[in-house]
């Protein structure tokens, strides 16, 4: 067949630029598929953490805001931890400006960008499937979905819902100059301002990202927007000059259902690939991508060696860290109290622990919630 593409990606936030990138520059020919036309707002925090930007194949200096070598959270007024380092433990970015730089180095490479097609059904044949968009059909032997939280790839190719969908509220807002100067020191972590979650203030450029999220299932009526007025209390912003309100949810599990369906791979937050508890997405959803690629490339097209491949890498380590992560976040979440009184006494060698690992240097070690368990006697 003509115009057979070895790889279809769908999505071009940074799973999908980056895999499109990484086959690319091994001599696939690769298609990305994207359904609004580049650059194009994202809702995102923007919080792209150390251990994300030390494994960029290139420099993406030019779509960072600003940079944070500094780090607080905050509990309550009697608890609360301040962490720093050399490098920047979290740099801030636009997503626009961010995915758009990634989408561009992979187009230097030689991807095919196919942009305002919105992808509306699979049709699965023996050695290809053929991908029906609004601006035309594509055929790919391989297609890697990473088209977000509400991947309508994974629907498309047989997934049902398997993750935990977290609900989080963030707000792009103008302050005061002075309030502005107040806050534009540090990245900024609020913990319990939502019920199983916290609020964050990430100074960008000239504006502030101000977000509320919960990140654990719970029965309780969560009312985000009420969360997000009395966090604005909190962080002593008497008024808002401007401010663009945007919701959305980040899949904080990974699926229970698998990675790979025929010749569909998912990736980042269509995978539910987010650290459980810091909801820190974009260096995972980087990471997965490249490993499908990857894969990709080292099973020289055979599907099934290629699924394996790519499941061999995810739990080398990626899916190992997320299961200890998902076991955590309901002891840091779900065990307010006695989360307290354990960070009353090794709260500080813990935001030390939790900086390494945003930094890269350490990861959630796979006997620690057990030992934990043992220690303390959890009921979980």
């Amino acid at each position: 067949m003509e115009n057979i593409f070895d790889v279809a990606v769908i999505g071009s936030g940074p799973s999908g630029a980056s895999a499109a990138y990484e086959l690319t520059k091994n001599g696939l020919k690769t298609i990305l598929i994207e359904k609004e036309t580049l650059p194009r707002y994202k809702t995102c925090g923007g919080g792209f953490v150390y251990r994300g930007l030390r494994n960029m194949p290139f420099s993406v200096e030019e779509a960072i805001d600003i940079k944070f070598d500094e780090v607080n959270i905050l509990f309550d007024k009697n608890l609360s931890f301040n962490t720093k380092r050399e490098k920047p433990i979290i740099s801030m970015v636009m997503r626009d400006q961010f995915d758009h730089l990634i989408v561009k180095e992979a187009q230097a490479k030689g991807v095919e960008l196919f942009q305002n097609a919105k992808v509306e059904n699979l049709v699965f044949n023996e050695n290809y499937t053929q991908i029906e968009t609004s601006r035309g059909n594509i055929n790919a032997k391989f297609i890697i979905a990473a088209d977000g939280a509400l991947s309508a790839t994974a629907k498309l190719a047989g997934w049902g819902e398997t993750r935990t969908m977290s609900p989080a509220l963030e707000y792009e807002i103008t302050v005061s100059d002075e309030t502005f100067k107040k806050l534009a020191g540090s990245a900024r972590f609020d913990i319990d301002i939502v019920p199983h979650g916290y609020g964050w203030c990430f100074p960008k450029a000239n504006h502030l990202s101000v977000g509320v999220g919960s990140f654990m299932k719970t029965k309780k009526k969560l009312n985000l927007k009420a969360d997000y007025q009395t966090y604005l209390k909190n962080l002593g912003i008497e008024e808002v000059l401007h401010e663009e309100a945007h919701g959305f949810i980040i899949p904080t599990s990974p699926r229970k259902d698998g990675f790979v369906k025929k010749n569909v791979f998912l990736t980042g937050d269509a995978a539910g690939f987010a650290d459980p508890i810091t909801a820190e997405g974009i260096s995972n959803a980087i990471a997965s991508g490249m490993m499908a690629a990857q894969a990709i490339v080292e099973s020289k097209l055979d599907v099934k060696h290629a699924k394996e491949l790519y499941l061999q890498k995810l739990n080398e380590k990626l899916l190992p860290e997320l299961e200890t992560g998902t076991k955590l976040a309901k002891l840091f979440y779900g065990q307010k109290k006695l989360r307290n009184i354990l960070l009353k006494k090794h709260g500080r060698r813990a935001a030390e622990y939790m900086t390494n690992i945003f930094m890269g240097d350490s990861t959630y070690p796979k006997n620690f919630y057990a030992e934990v368990k043992k220690k303390l006697k959890l009921p979980f």
